[in-house]
């Protein structure tokens, strides 16, 4: 693929293309696989108050239902890659859908610890697959322009997501057995994503991978009508045939693939270990510990993150193809750090602060969340629908995801028994480090992949240019 340059000015050829509204369709509606992502992924932190009172669990038993949810989008991140590729983005979209829809009602109706821990690892498979599926559908289906900005929907549509959740506990957090309503809740958009991928083609570079070009050909068409759709087919043949020497199904792993799947882990590793879901999952619980005295005031704030995720993840969809993935990086690890330094510090002098401790907490986790949204959030998913090869996207976003979904596994189930083991503030200063690490880590092992063909990512990789060189 003739990959189109980025230029400042604007007043280049790349700048004047015409893109058709079907691709932005298609985005949008691909894109709900994340509000549903964010939907299941934020309810939890409401309903946990009312769960563990009506069940009476502690923190062990606390921790087991929210990670239920991550060993099942393990399972789910680590067995789709595959079928995936084999069955195409779209069918697995669908699948999606119909998994959030039954898991949603079962978890509504689910009658005791058992059976509800269990109902929410079928929403974790769902989670695990559109993780995965849906930045690498957006990722195949956007020319490279305007590619940051279209994966960068995903996160927008996980934030919505989240919001919608935290608004949704909020209207319930008053009404008896309300936890119910709000995990029953996520059964509205498993149903639009049904019906709108039911439409949907599937990507071009997977019909070509198929053998399928007329169909590829007509879906480049669609979404940009004066691309050389012949010109991008013959371009993406040629690599599949430098990746496949031989006509035998069996994928053969090549040391120049092992750069960019160690880069996916350590991205995913980034994103979780500098404790973003212990605010995700746990806000309301911090924030009581904090000083807000009740379930339904503690709900009430954590909308305001919701808000704030939300709006400050607009930055990155306008910022990404202009200022470029890496200079997002830093500012938002830099800034993490800085809040998760001045939580563990408003805990660890809790006594000199008082009344305000509440208030000094919400407004670090604020912060926190804003930085983290315009960042880590977007930007590494983006990443990691870029950096691997075609034949091997599959896999290798399957095993960056699953490996997403461990390392959350390991910090949301860590989360309140370190906080009773080494305290509050000690697990803010752990998870600020981290972020310090991070930093130097995106500096020399991270790859500027700002107007660049995923074509061309490629290449480099086979070439072994350092990433730093990209």
């Amino acid at each position: 693929m003739e990959t189109r340059k980025y230029s400042p000015d604007g007043c280049n050829e790349c700048n004047s293309t015409k893109y058709s509204p079907v691709l932005y369709l298609v985005a949008f509606i691909v894109a709900l696989g994340g509000l549903l992502s964010g939907y299941d992924t934020g309810v939890i932190s409401g309903a946990l108050l009312y769960i563990k009172d009506e069940w009476l669990l502690n923190d062990y038993m606390q921790g087991i239902l929210v990670s239920s949810t991550l060993v099942g989008a393990t399972i789910g991140a680590v067995s789709n890659g595959a079928m995936a590729d084999i069955f195409g983005r779209k069918k697995i979209l669908i699948l999606t859908s119909i998994l959030f829809f039954i898991g949603s009602i079962l978890c509504a109706i689910a009658p005791n610890i058992t059976l509800l821990i269990l109902s929410r690892f079928i929403v974790g498979l769902a989670i695990g697959i559109v993780t995965f599926a849906t930045p690498l559908y957006l990722s195949e289906i956007s020319p490279e322009k305007i590619r940051g900005s279209l994966v960068s929907l995903f996160q927008l549509a996980i934030t919505l997501g989240i919001l919608f959740s935290y608004l949704i506990n909020a209207g319930f957090a008053n009404v008896q057995y309300g936890w119910r309503f709000m995990l029953l809740a996520g059964i509205i958009p498993s149903i639009v994503l049904l019906i709108g991928m039911s439409f949907m083609s599937d990507t071009p570079r997977w019909l070509v991978s198929k053998g399928r070009e007329d169909e590829a050909r007509a879906v480049f068409k669609k979404i940009e009508p004066e691309i050389n759709a012949d010109k991008e087919i013959e371009e993406i043949k040629n690599i599949l045939d430098k990746e496949t020497e031989d006509k035998t199904k069996k994928f053969h792993f090549k040391k120049w693939m092992a750069a960019p799947l160690m880069l996916g882990i350590g991205l995913m590793f980034a994103q979780q270990w500098t404790g973003i879901n212990t605010i995700i999952y746990y806000a309301p619980t911090i924030l009581k510990l904090a000083g807000f005295e009740t379930n339904a005031t503690a709900i009430y704030a954590t909308v305001g993150i919701g808000v704030v995720n939300c709006l400050m993840t607009f930055v990155a969809i306008f910022l990404t193809d202009k200022a470029g993935r890496k200079p997002l990086l830093y500012a938002g690890l830099i800034g993490m750090a800085i809040c998760l330094f001045a939580l563990g510090a408003a805990f660890q002098f809790q006594s000199e602060l008082g009344a305000c401790l509440k208030w000094v907490s919400l407004l670090a986790a604020l912060l926190y969340i804003s930085f983290f949204s315009f960042s880590l959030g977007p930007i590494i998913l983006l990443l990691v629908s870029e950096i691997f090869p075609l034949k091997f996207r599959g896999l290798g976003m399957s095993i960056s995801t699953m490996s997403n979904f461990l390392f959350n596994f390991t910090v949301t189930l860590s989360f309140l028994p370190l906080i009773n083991k080494i305290s509050e503030n000690n697990t803010f200063y752990l998870y600020g480090v981290i972020a310090i690490l991070c930093i130097f880590y995106v500096y020399f092992m991270v790859p500027e992949t700002k107007g660049l063909s995923l074509e061309t990512i490629e290449k480099n990789w086979i070439k072994r240019i350092n990433p730093r060189d990209f």
